[in-house]
């Protein structure tokens, strides 16, 4: 039988039997460690269909049992329409059962992505069903940057839970940058008072003469990013913050002058950036800078609990060295270091907070710059400029997350025509993005064993609001999901046709949803950006 699963799971078998009808007197029956799930299925199916959902009794029929077997994978489960009128899904770990819940979820038609419901009284049938299922990645993410054009709160917490509906368990929250700063961190309050507006904004590529006039900013609260935090824990997500340094930091330094390079340029007359790219304003490398990003890291492993932030970004990626090369305070400090150059002035930034992060039982993740220079041991990379960076990264026994640009980064547009709104880089169909692989061939079998998994990137430019994002985001990120949690043949060897066909009913849950996904005959009037200008490169990405 036909499931239309996404992402596709491992196995599906066909009995013939008949299914589960899910109607007033369901119960849900949980063993210790299912809480959460039992919580998530009331919320939505038990919204979705007008039902209570009470707890029920694992002798009872027409109940969903959820059980945890240590004998399968983490993240893995089992699905089964049982005897006696019941649906029992069984997961490796806590989270395991929320994956198969949410193949439940898949199972009940669109209906069930719905708040409420559309047919009062109809009773909600899960067709038969033995499922097994395991994820190919333990890092299956999305990165989502809110300070080029802030998401607020209940946008991030919409987000979460489409990650969940497509089994993927990192959010990575890049939460500073040239244009804005948006965590709150009360021992430096003109972060947020001064770092998190900005007078106006580009309108479409830095190339674009269009000006958005209207101050711009916004910023969570440190209780906003707790109940995120919480949110995300619920749904077995975890959240990876960043704070992007040493470059990418205009706006700490607008707020914060002295943690600029005062020798080289007047930091006071800096403001928070109202354009795109890469900004010559980086930190400078003294001590008053590192107990300045120490006081920020201290509050922000309070807000982001280890269980759920094991791992912490801290950017440095397109850190122009000019300043540096022209600071006798940046010379002084390569001299009395016995540093070669500004490459291992950045390294030693960088080695620095991962001792320090070290010290404090987190691991610190950064972009594949902070492979210049030289990298910590423990440390993990980001690999976005193409794959280059992380084959050499797994090969020196670094853990990996593949992102490469050129075919993960959904800002990139999605088809050639003229109608794609502010088009930007290369076009990467959703076809493109089923046909990728987080592993690249050639990889040695150890080297590949440092591959954590993959995820896709999301810079807000040219995304002045969830809109579209929810446009450049969707309908790719269910390829990516598919790229990330199954078990899929070699690239050129993969079903897009079947894939497709299994979008047709997607494409209804994403409008349950209200997922403002781009159709696939191309953008309604209402998602085209006429006379806006964008930066689209032509031609096949390069595989780098």
């Amino acid at each position: 039988m036909d499931m239309e699963l996404i992402p596709a799971p491992v196995s599906v078998g066909d009995q013939g039997r008949c299914g589960f009808l899910m109607d007033r007197g369901t119960t849900i029956t949980g063993q210790d460690g299912t809480e959460s799930t039992e919580r998530w299925l009331r919320s939505t199916l038990g919204a979705a269909f007008g039902l209570l959902l009470p707890p029920g009794a694992e002798s009872k029929d027409n109940t969903i049992l959820l059980r945890i077997d240590p004998a399968l994978e983490p993240e893995g489960y089992r699905l089964a329409t049982g005897t006696g009128q019941s649906v029992v899904i069984t997961g490796g770990s806590p989270a395991g059962v929320f994956w198969g819940a949410q193949t439940l979820r898949q199972l009940l038609g669109p209906e069930a992505f719905r708040r409420a419901p559309v047919s009062d009284g109809v009773p909600a049938r899960v067709p038969f069903a033995d499922i097994e299922d395991r994820p190919r990645f333990s890092w299956r993410g999305m990165m989502l940057d809110v300070s080029r054009h802030f998401l607020p709160k209940d946008d991030v917490l919409r987000y979460l839970d489409l990650l969940a509906a497509h089994k993927l368990n990192v959010f990575h929250f890049h939460l500073t940058d040239d244009q804005g700063w948006r965590v709150e961190i009360k021992r430096y309050p003109k972060l947020t008072e001064v770092g998190s507006w900005r007078s106006r904004t580009k309108h479409g590529h830095r190339a674009s003469e269009l000006w958005d006039e209207t101050p711009y900013g916004g910023h969570y609260t440190q209780d906003d990013i707790r109940e995120i935090v919480a949110y995300a824990a619920e749904r077995h997500i975890r959240v990876v913050p960043e704070i992007d340094i040493p470059g990418h930091s205009q706006a700490a330094i607008s707020a914060y002058p002295e943690l600029g390079n005062t020798d080289v340029i007047d930091t006071t007359a800096l403001s928070v950036w109202d354009t795109w790219g890469v900004s010559p304003n980086v930190l400078a490398p003294t001590d008053n800078t590192l107990r300045f990003f120490e006081g920020v890291f201290e509050e922000l492993l309070d807000l982001f609990p280890a269980a759920t932030s094991p791992f912490i970004h801290i950017g440095g990626d397109e850190c122009l060295k000019d300043q540096w090369k022209e600071s006798p305070t940046a010379q002084a400090r390569i001299r009395e270091l016995g540093l070669a150059d500004e490459d291992e002035l950045q390294s030693w930034f960088i080695r620095h907070f991962d001792r320090w992060l070290t010290a404090r039982g987190r691991r610190l993740i950064g972009w594949d710059e902070i492979l210049e220079g030289g990298l910590p041991d423990g440390a993990a990379v980001s690999s976005w400029r193409g794959y280059a960076g992380g084959v050499a990264a797994a090969e020196a026994g670094h853990d990996v997350v593949m992102c490469p640009e050129q075919q993960v980064y959904l800002d990139h547009r999605q088809d050639g025509g003229p109608d794609e709104p502010m088009p930007i880089g290369y076009v990467r169909t959703l076809e493109d993005v089923f046909r990728f692989d987080p592993v690249p061939p050639g990889l040695t079998e150890e080297a590949a064993g440092h591959i954590l998994g993959t995820q896709a990137n999301v810079w807000t430019e040219v995304m002045q609001n969830r809109s579209r994002v929810d446009y450049q985001v969707f309908p790719r990120l269910v390829a990516f999901a598919e790229v990330a949690w199954s078990a899929l043949p070699a690239p050129a060897d993969r079903d897009f046709a079947d894939f497709e066909r299994r979008m047709t009913a997607h494409y209804a849950r994403l409008d349950a949803l209200g997922v403002e996904y781009r159709p696939p005959g191309g953008p309604l009037p209402w998602q085209r950006r006429p006379g806006v200008l964008g930066r689209p490169i032509e031609g096949a990405p390069p595989n780098v």
